[in-house]
């Protein structure tokens, strides 16, 4: 191609220098002493210069065990200093950061590894056990297993080492690479449910990372003095990504470690820490503003409250921006994009319900829905009366690589020129503000998970006493929606009490798959074509919970 000047600088210059970590590296050498990790539960803290010496040790200690570019290391992981360390350390030496959820049963942790075959495993002490038994029954056996943030104080599992041994050898001097990295390179991978037990992995480029920094920098805005608590667990999308250790990092702002939400917590947090910003799906905002209503705190430090997962009603929004601040924010999105369209502070509370226009350089679009359940092209736009359903695209070039790692078959589905295909189904107004209505596919999420009725119906399947299972969900004011399993008994003893113990034993259901409610029925729903029909069990699922059918467990 053409050009009327000498590009050649720029392009290298720009292909190899505008990475994540040449930012973070910028902040670690103007913020040295300002603080980029903060830690409450074990009273301890890092500063830029201090995470960047951890960082180091891990990345040395990595190379050591002979892992170099494009490898993967797996953390498993809750909210913790290691996390941030695992975020920033392996993307020195080139490594990929698989960023694996915590929550998982030890039959699907064991599929992950075989997937990805991480070359070291390090994991939170909390899942000791879980871990222990995925390291004897995974294929691909990793060099070593780490066990980190072991605030309980639990016996290290045979074989396993601590993450303070692991890294005691490790130099905080950085690391020696023999490769140039490029904006390209694979620094991280997401997973995000699928239909089976095996999640699909979202791969993020060096370019989306800073691009998705840009993004929370620029509609926030966050600059160097915020200090951020994200009450959603970090391996998720909106929790590396919304207020995270990507954006923080990148900006030079400050984190809170939180494991695991607490309202209580949250609230003092924010008063004792000056927190600027957190992060929570609807159901942590109304935990928030029970307490904050009861026992208010000095929270005046917030800038802003940012939510995702799910619209905000306007009785929500109004009650929020009374009760904690009147600086909300709604993003949309998904974890091959991260957010796409924002509801600010000045949509609310009059567009509450709708997930608002495209952020900046993304584009959200609503194309019809095909009656033989073909995929439209991007440019067969439903109208924009408020009515007509349609499903959801969205474009967004800087955030996504439009790809999931050895899955061409689900890429070829969900990709399509520039475009995700959602999945959503919604309509649009005459000012292209989207509204949800609904899925095409039968998925639930579950406390921000994505969950399908396949998995669960397959695990169900495998106790003797059931002939045959359907698996939806019912509305929860806590997490959004909950499991229900209504099951066809082969054997007449076949209990409810016996179901729920059965999934509390599968190494293949992680807790929060497994259904709270039960029914023992005689029949399910078919198509004539032998398809189990979902979404009309979903319309009766609410009827029988109404009713008393649907037991709770």
């Amino acid at each position: 191609m053409a050009v009327t000047y000498d590009d050649s600088m720029f392009k290298d210059t720009f292909e190899h220098e505008y990475t994540w970590l040449k930012g973070f590296m910028r902040n670690v050498r103007r913020f040295a002493n300002r603080p980029a990790v903060i830690d409450p539960d074990t009273n301890r803290s890092w500063t830029y210069r201090e995470l960047n010496a951890e960082a180091n040790r891990l990345a040395n200690a990595l190379k050591s065990f002979g892992v170099k570019k494009d490898d993967v290391v797996m953390g498993a992981l809750r909210n913790s200093p290691e996390f941030a360390f695992m975020y920033t350390g392996p993307r020195k030496i080139g490594a990929i950061f698989l960023a694996a959820n915590f929550n998982l049963a030890c039959g699907e942790m064991a599929l992950l590894i075989n997937h990805n075959k991480p070359k070291v495993v390090v994991y939170s002490a909390s899942i000791a056990s879980m871990m222990e038994e995925a390291s004897k029954i995974c294929l691909w056996k990793p060099e070593v297993f780490v066990m980190a943030d072991n605030l309980e104080g639990l016996a290290l599992p045979k074989g396993h080492v601590s993450y303070e041994d692991f890294v005691k050898n490790g130099a905080e001097a950085e690391p020696e690479i023999d490769f140039r990295p490029h904006i390209y390179d694979e620094v991280l991978r997401l997973c995000t449910s699928g239909t089976t037990s095996l999640p699909k992995f979202v791969p993020v480029n060096d370019i989306n990372e800073v691009l998705s920094a840009h993004d929370v920098i620029m509609h926030y805005p966050m600059n160097p003095h915020d200090v951020t608590l994200n009450m959603t667990p970090w391996f998720h999308r909106g929790g590396c990504h919304s207020g995270g250790v990507c954006p923080c990092f990148y900006a030079g702002a400050a984190v809170v470690v939180m494991r695991s939400f607490r309202p209580q917590t949250s609230l003092d947090w924010c008063e004792k820490y000056k927190i600027s910003f957190i992060m929570g799906a609807p159901a942590n905002l109304e935990m928030l503003s029970r307490v904050q209503e009861k026992n208010p705190r000095d929270i005046s430090s917030l800038r802003g409250i940012v939510t995702m997962g799910a619209p905000l009603s306007r009785a929500d929004c109004i009650r929020f921006g009374s009760v904690l601040t009147k600086n909300i924010f709604n993003g949309y999105g998904t974890t091959e994009t991260f957010w796409n369209s924002f509801l600010r502070p000045y949509n609310l509370p009059d567009g509450a319900g709708s997930v608002g226009v495209s952020c900046t350089d993304d584009e959200v679009r609503v194309v019809r829905l095909h009656e033989d359940g073909s995929r439209a092209e991007p440019d067969e736009l439903v109208p924009t009366d408020s009515t007509t359903e349609g499903e959801i695209i969205i474009c967004s070039p800087a955030k996504t690589t439009y790809s999931y790692f050895r899955n061409d078959e689900m890429a070829s589905q969900k990709f399509y020129k520039g475009w995700m295909y959602t999945g959503d189904t919604g309509v649009w107004d005459e000012d292209w503000i989207v509204t949800v209505k609904g899925r095409k596919d039968d998925m639930m999420v579950v406390s921000g998970e994505n969950i399908y009725p396949a998995q669960i119906e397959e695990a169900i399947l495998e106790n003797e006493k059931v002939k045959d299972c359907i698996v939806t969900s019912v509305p929860d004011k806590v997490r959004g929606q909950a499991v229900c399993a209504y099951v066809i008994a082969e054997s007449e003893d076949l209990t409810v009490r016996e179901l729920n113990e059965f999934c509390a034993q599968s190494k293949m259901l992680s807790k929060y798959k497994r259904p709270r409610y039960f029914a023992i029925v005689k029949e399910i729903p078919f198509t004539a074509t032998g398809k189990k029909q979902h979404s009309k069990m979903r319309a009766q699922a609410q009827k029988d919970l109404e009713a008393g059918i649907l037991v709770r467990v």
